[in-house]
């Protein structure tokens, strides 16, 4: 094998998916570093496959990365693989791969299994500009402008969220966006693979007694023409939520493409009736 990086996607449920081509890279590899080396171990097993395996995490990566680098300047074919799906969407990687460019480093990355294309396509809702999002800040005001920001994307939006958390998601975008198509997938390329075609306020509903199980993702439709009402319709809105007046002009500016100052006046005003 030539010596350099090779970024492996892996099943994200069926085995089958497991590509010829990044069989061949976990079988004449040097080295595998990985996500979890439980998970990685336990995938490893299946396939047959002995290897060195080294974390590689969200917490160590940057490290890790020049550690990689070393090695494959010194002659060794490295694989990467996270848990489940392709290296660097909502997973380590994308640091390895800035690492390698900026130092010129050799890296491949091979195709296969993504969880987000497959409930994007699966969902049926338009790909042409689709986002995707991954998962949306927890909590605060990082979460309030990444929704509001969202507000006018026209194509699909591909949400990342915990089975846990998909009522109250759903039903906080209901409130911000209006209620619009949205799509669950559940256990993608599982056996109990599912697609709950419904709103954002039905999937709230669907599941405010009972989380779905196993992974979700969460699609929803973009933005159509008047989704977001007046200025001061969106103002008094955030105002009544607590939200401060300079942060609910930060929103609304962003959500109606207003000027940022004159978002701020009308907040203080609001605030003064």
């Amino acid at each position: 094998m030539e010596n350099k990086l090779y970024l492996c996607p892996t099943p994200i449920g069926n085995m089958e998916d497991m590509t010829l081509r990044a069989l061949r890279v976990l079988q004449e590899c040097d080295a595998v570093y990985c996500e979890d080396t439980r998970n990685t171990g336990a995938l490893l097993n299946k396939l047959e496959i002995s290897k060195p395996l080294i974390s590689c995490h969200e917490h160590n990566e940057r490290a890790r990365a020049e550690e990689i680098g070393d090695r494959i300047l010194s002659g060794q074919a490295i694989a990467f693989v996270s848990d489940a799906g392709m290296p660097g969407i909502s997973d380590p990687g994308e640091r390895l791969v800035a690492h390698c460019i900026e130092h010129n480093i050799p890296f491949e990355v091979l195709p296969g299994a993504s969880a987000s294309l497959t409930a994007l396509i699966t969902s049926g809702l338009p790909v042409k500009e689709a986002c995707f999002v991954g998962f949306l800040p927890r909590s605060g005001k990082e979460r309030r402008e990444a929704i509001a920001r969202l507000a006018r994307h026209r194509g699909s939006l591909i949400i990342y969220e915990s089975p846990l958390r998909v009522s109250a998601t759903a039903a906080e975008l209901a409130e911000a966006w209006g209620d619009r198509p949205a799509v669950l997938l559940r256990e993608l390329t599982k056996l109990y693979q599912e697609a709950v075609r419904s709103t954002l306020s039905g999937l709230a509903e669907a599941y405010a007694g009972k989380p779905p199980k196993g992974e979700t993702v969460l699609v929803v439709a973009g933005a159509q023409e008047q989704t977001t009402g007046s200025l001061e319709e969106t103002l008094s809105r955030l105002l009544s939520e607590g939200v401060s007046a300079k942060d609910a002009a930060r929103q609304a500016s962003v959500l109606l493409d207003v000027s940022r100052n004159d978002a701020y006046r009308m907040a203080l005003e609001l605030q003064g009736k």
